[in-house]
């Protein structure tokens, strides 16, 4: 006999399944604290307001015992003993609102179902509330505010339900009894349970936000970063394709400059000249990598030590009193360093003109033991006035640092005292060729 496969359970069964799922969840949620036990406002920046959860507690605590023992012994003729227990039970754990809420929860909701089978025990005016006292309805809205302001909505909702369903059963047990603070229970906890979820989920959203935007200001650092990396990179390129072609040409045209070369000589030039021309073209293929971008390079030749005097001119002109001090003899400067040497000046004299318009301006270039010092020191500006920019793009002391640091030198910058600023790189120097020493053309 052929059986027929089994088909999709009935949707009775996917119904009691998803209850009982949704069951385990709050269970699961009305047992775990959703948050470790650190303490509310913990990383709030000032010490007062880390203390205030604890002085708060602290005060509720010190309210409530005293008032729900002198209620449950005036209003409901609890004995003495039977009141001072069950007013420890129901106020102590308040203590716990700052870093466990819902482990006081576990303790204060017992103690109040506790506390209204005593109060029904006992005869009472037809005015007296019930189940809850008033103490007790009071001191669980505190509570609820703290669950709403720790824990998730799934577990705030559990409290909740769970709080008017034990209040209906209070009611059902003594249905002759006014149930009037249940239902004020249930309506007042909604409200204070959905200000804490929401002042809960907006300090989240904060936090998150606030998270997003320190990794914003990382991945716009590193993209700065980079962006300035490649800068350096096109302009070396440039300043290096400039030696390999002259050394290409020299390499070709020396058998024609040069009379009685041997033929190992010329085979030697040779081979110099293919091999400058095969670097030439592997650089011009990174080149086009750096410039995938679609930007065109500057076609003019890069800038050095010998501009700076142009430089200074045109700021000068452009109305910041700016003075130069160039040493008269720099030795031997590697390209490298007289192309970061520039732009270090460029960037620091563009920075006062943008933040300190008007600040005297002094920029001192020396060669000393082995390095190349480079000074850019302005003063405060002459006048109170807003800056041209209020906020830069981060390429300019990002740039510097980057250039100097390929160079093998330091950067030093920082504000004076007198409210200026000081730019100070160092960059190693070839050592200087003793005279005593044989040039290669000698050796040759």
């Amino acid at each position: 006999m052929s059986t027929s496969p089994a088909g999709p359970p009935p949707p009775a069964d996917g119904l009691v399944s998803a209850a009982r799922r949704n069951l385990r969840e709050l269970a699961h949620g009305l047992s775990h604290a959703s948050h470790p036990s650190t303490p509310l406002l913990a990383g709030a920046p000032k010490p007062w307001q880390r203390m205030l959860p604890y002085v708060v507690v602290l005060a509720l605590t010190a309210t409530f015992i005293p008032v729900t023992i002198n209620v449950l012994t005036s209003q409901y003729d609890v004995p003495g003993a039977l009141a001072g227990a069950l007013g420890v039970a129901k106020a102590a754990p308040l203590l716990m609102l700052a870093h466990r809420p819902l482990q006081a929860w576990w303790i204060i909701f017992p103690a109040d179902i506790a506390g209204a089978l005593v109060v029904l025990a006992r005869s009472t005016g037809p005015d007296a509330l019930w189940p809850w006292t008033a103490p007790a309805l009071i001191a669980y809205l505190f509570l609820l505010l703290a669950l709403g302001l720790r824990e998730t909505r799934r577990t705030v909702v559990g409290v909740w339900v769970v709080t008017a369903a034990a209040g209906a059963a209070l009611h059902l047990i003594a249905p002759d009894r006014a149930a009037d603070s249940a239902l004020l229970l249930s309506i007042l906890g909604a409200v204070v349970l959905v200000i804490g979820a929401a002042v809960r989920e907006r300090g989240e959203a904060t936090r998150r936000l606030a998270e997003q935007e320190t990794i914003s200001e990382a991945e716009r650092a590193q993209r700065t970063l980079l962006e300035e990396r490649t800068r350096i990179a096109r302009e070396l390129h440039d300043v290096v394709a400039h030696h390999m072609s002259v050394i290409t040409v020299q390499a070709d045209s020396a058998p024609y400059r040069i009379s009685g070369l041997s033929e190992p000589a010329q085979e030697e030039f040779a081979s110099i000249a293919a091999a400058a021309r095969e670097s030439l073209g592997e650089m011009r293929r990174l080149l086009s990598v750096l410039r995938s971008d679609g930007t065109e390079g500057d076609r003019a030749p890069q800038p050095g030590l010998d501009r700076l005097q142009q430089l200074v001119e045109a700021t000068v002109r452009a109305g910041l009193p700016a003075e130069l001090s160039l040493a008269a003899e720099l030795g031997e400067v590697p390209p490298a360093v007289d192309l970061s040497a520039y732009r270090i000046v460029q960037e620091a004299l563009a920075n006062v003109v943008r933040h300190a318009p008007g600040a005297r301006t002094r920029v001192s270039v020396r060669a000393a033991a082995g390095h190349l010092n480079v000074l850019v020191v302005n003063g405060p500006a002459p006048k109170p006035a807003e800056p041209l920019e209020s906020a830069g793009t981060g390429h300019g002391l990002v740039g510097m640092r980057e250039r100097v640091r390929l160079t093998g030198g330091t950067l030093d910058t920082g504000p004076l005292p007198d409210g200026g600023f000081r730019v100070a790189a160092r960059m190693p120097l070839p050592p200087a060729m003793s005279p005593s020493a044989p040039s290669p053309s000698e050796d040759q």
